[in-house]
């Protein structure tokens, strides 16, 4: 399949499906994408305009089919402190430039470092994510009157029920329906749309930032967009990722860092704040049969549509179904046989899946979490390859030479092990060390080897290096003083 057929099946190879989990995602967006912009700081349209921008965007400009991007998430924990010290026209000019560094993310591959995040951080990235989407759904539960739970229980019952006899409509559109009828019909006390906050009543604009174009406002918003833009890439590569184990499908990852950069470019010149991807969004699209760029498009294009045509309506939806569909996507994003793996995994892959949790509910911080469990699995990694590292030594007395025979991989976290088990003070005249198994990374490595080799040699004794492979010599001869036999 060629480019062009490709990109076309992705636009209309499952348009009816694509049109309905679309409009899904688009009720699924507006509560959080509201509730963090008042994390932000901003007022709730720019959080929405944003997202209107942003989907419709990266549905042409994006690597990853399916996948819901809007203005929530970490992005606007970063956005937060910039708004509050220099004020919401220096977060649309750092918006700008996080797109900017995005796109030039994209240009340098740095995508590729997702190839570091391990299955056990993605697992526990999606899992923190599922009880921080159900945390957000508290305070709607709290000091309500006992209606709103009638119609939170009502409103799952319809979720989760109604599929089982009908299933040509998203039973979540079904579910917004016949709340909104209901608490229209019968007046009860109940928090709607209109009560979250400030709603668009026009569309959005082109503007420029008002601020002063000079190295002290550089100096002010450059911290700001890197930091706003590698969360934002994070999340949303992690999202595609899970997308594609979801579909088992694959996406450009790199398209999808310059899509993305290009999609906030254009936010910010439309008065918006910096987006990126939302799993919990997009697990309830995939959910529902979106699975191509039309359902992307179609989440941003009606929630417009809702925000500003069908304003005075969407006002009226009760909050009690947007926390339905919410806790629908909580139980649907979270990973129930993880639970089940804890016992099963190795207890290292199983802590870093905990702190991964437990540093994203924490803080949340979902790139703060990422980052916590990749580092804590790269030292378990090392940890786990230094263990592995095997020296044996034997003696010939008739020649009176020592051979020690090393096997396995040297470095940082294994040379120490490699120098104490040599005898720098062997009462053999002639040393062997065999390397014919063993594998040196880094100058670590080869520190550990000169400093053996130039003790001994010290004590009169008479040291050959065999077997070194060829990248190995490479770095020994480069890296240190001592001669090694060509391989």
């Amino acid at each position: 399949m060629n480019g062009l057929t490709r990109y076309r099946d992705e636009w209309f190879g499952n348009i009816r499906r694509d049109i309905l989990a679309g409009m899904v995602g688009t009720f699924a967006l507006i509560p959080e994408v509201i509730a963090f912009s008042f994390v932000a700081g901003v007022d709730p349209e720019v959080g929405l305009y944003a997202s209107f921008v942003i989907s419709v965007v990266i549905a042409f400009t994006g690597g990853r089919p399916g996948m819901i991007s809007g203005a929530a998430g970490s992005v606007a924990l970063v956005a937060a402190a910039l708004v509050r010290g220099h004020g919401v026209q220096y977060l649309l000019a750092a918006t700008l430039l996080a797109g900017v560094f995005q796109v030039a993310f994209g240009v340098l591959r740095l995508h590729v470092l997702m190839r570091y995040v391990s299955r056990s951080v993605r697992t526990g990235f999606v899992n923190a994510l599922a009880i921080l989407i159900f945390s957000a759904q508290l305070p709607h539960m709290m000091h309500v009157s006992w209606q709103t739970y009638a119609m939170i229980a009502l409103g799952l019952a319809i979720i989760y029920g109604v599929p089982k006899f009908f299933t040509a409509i998203p039973s979540p559109l079904i579910c917004i329906l016949v709340l909104s009828l209901i608490s229209i019909a019968i007046p009860m006390p109940l928090h709607t749309v209109a009560d979250l906050g400030r709603l668009p009543d026009s569309l959005p604009h082109l503007v420029w930032p008002s601020v002063p174009f000079s190295s002290a406002t550089l100096a002010i918003i450059a911290p700001y967009a890197l930091a706003m833009a590698t969360v934002g890439v994070l999340e949303s590569m992690m999202t595609a990722s899970v997308v594609d184990d979801i579909t088992e499908t694959h996406s450009n990852k790199r398209m999808e860092c310059t899509g993305l950069g290009i999609a906030n470019i254009a936010v910010g010149l439309f008065g918006g704040i910096a987006g990126c991807g939302m799993i919990g969004q997009t697990v309830g699209n995939l959910r529902y049969g979106g699975r191509g760029r039309l359902s992307t498009f179609v989440a941003g294009a009606f929630l417009l549509l809702l925000m500003v045509a069908l304003r005075p309506w969407v006002a009226q939806v009760p909050v009690a179904a947007l926390v339905a569909i919410m806790i629908m996507v909580s139980a649907s994003t979270f990973s129930w046989s993880s639970l089940r793996d804890l016992t099963h995994h190795p207890r290292l892959s199983s802590a870093v899946m905990l702190l991964t949790v437990a540093v994203v509910v924490s803080t949340h911080d979902l790139a703060a979490g990422v980052v916590a469990g990749v580092l804590l699995n790269g030292v378990f990694f090392a940890f786990q390859v230094s263990r592995m590292l095997d020296i044996t030594s034997t003696y010939d007395a008739a020649h009176d030479t020592r051979t020690y025979v090393v096997t396995g991989q040297v470095f940082f976290a294994s040379a120490d092990s490699f120098t104490d088990a040599f005898d720098l003070h062997d009462s053999a005249r002639r040393i062997r060390i065999d390397l014919t198994g063993a594998h040196f990374w880094d100058i670590t490595a080869v520190g550990a080897l000169e400093n053996v080799v130039e003790k001994m040699r010290q004590h009169g004794m008479d040291v050959d290096i065999i077997g070194l492979n060829a990248a190995s010599a490479a770095l020994v001869t480069r890296h240190s003083a001592v001669e090694v036999p060509s391989p």
